[in-house]
């Protein structure tokens, strides 16, 4: 199976490696890529042209950074997310993924096992899933290194920060703002507001840690000024439930999200709820290397 809605991978800078666009392909999962204008060429030589979106530059004009620096330096994904977003809307979707252009692999976390998925049928359980509530506007998948084989978890978590893999309701309200730390400002606001996130942990996207893989945001922000820039901006503007914290010879921030857990969901009326497990005709095989 595939997806219902489209999705959006986010790149700049990264058309040699491309993870996630080949983890896709891969997976014969439809997509779009939205890059900036001067970038095009170099990603339609290695890239299917008819999924090659370019950023208009409207979106980065009016994007807001949420800060003064203006130009000076990169505004981050957040103006090419708003336009994945509209484009959606444009094409008479409900909803639409949203994800990094670092995600080498796909999992399934089953019985304690971690196994690769070689088809979307994974974002189609997910879109079902969160198509039975009225309330959740934003969900998405786990990174996989936050999820050990050796501990217990529930299939999802609920009210937490969505990062990198989106799934994003298009009717609400918001829309992506902030140079840094754009996902966890768009979480806390939804949150804020009463409604809740889901974060499935039985769905995993295995994602290169931003600092360690060339290209995006990794030379104009961490490899030049750090993290604390980046932590400082979401305490500016969630100083209520986030604050900041020195470790791992680091700056980080960290946010308290106890402070949602009266949000509840809210299950869509006369829904037909399956009375047995659905596997979406997922098994597990073996493969010979």
């Amino acid at each position: 199976m595939n997806p219902n809605y489209p999705i959006y991978i986010v790149s700049k800078g990264r058309w040699n490696s491309r993870l996630t666009s080949k983890a896709l392909e891969r997976m014969k999962v439809p997509y779009k890529i939205i890059v900036e204008e001067q970038e095009y060429n170099n990603y339609v030589d290695v890239i299917d042209k008819s999924k090659v979106l370019i950023l208009p530059k409207k979106y980065l004009e009016e994007y807001d950074t949420c800060d003064n620096v203006g130009n000076a330096k990169s505004k981050g994904p957040g103006a090419a997310r708003n336009f994945a977003w509209q484009h959606s809307i444009d094409q008479g979707h409900k909803r639409h993924w949203v994800m990094d252009d670092n995600i080498n692999v796909f999992h399934r976390f089953n019985r304690n096992m971690k196994i690769v998925v070689e088809s979307g049928t994974i974002f189609k359980a997910a879109e079902d899933f969160v198509d039975r509530y009225t309330n959740v506007p934003i969900s998405g998948f786990n990174y996989t290194t936050f999820v050990q084989a050796t501990e217990v978890y529930y299939p999802y978590t609920l009210n937490t920060r969505i990062y990198s893999c989106l799934l994003i309701e298009n009717n609400i309200s918001y829309r992506w703002r902030g140079r840094y730390n754009e996902d966890t400002d768009l979480s806390l606001r939804v949150l804020k507001d009463g409604f809740c996130t889901i974060q499935f942990n039985a769905f995993l996207a295995e994602k290169v840690t931003t600092q360690r893989m060339g290209g995006g945001n990794t030379k104009e922000f961490y490899k030049l000024e750090g993290t604390k820039d980046k932590s400082q901006m979401l305490v500016d503007l969630h100083g209520d439930v986030s604050q900041m914290t020195w470790k791992f010879n680091r700056w980080h921030h960290h946010v308290d999200y106890s402070w949602f857990k009266k949000n509840r969901l809210k299950r869509k009326n006369n829904l037909n709820i399956p009375k047995q497990i659905n596997n979406y005709g997922m098994k597990l095989v073996n493969y010979e290397l």
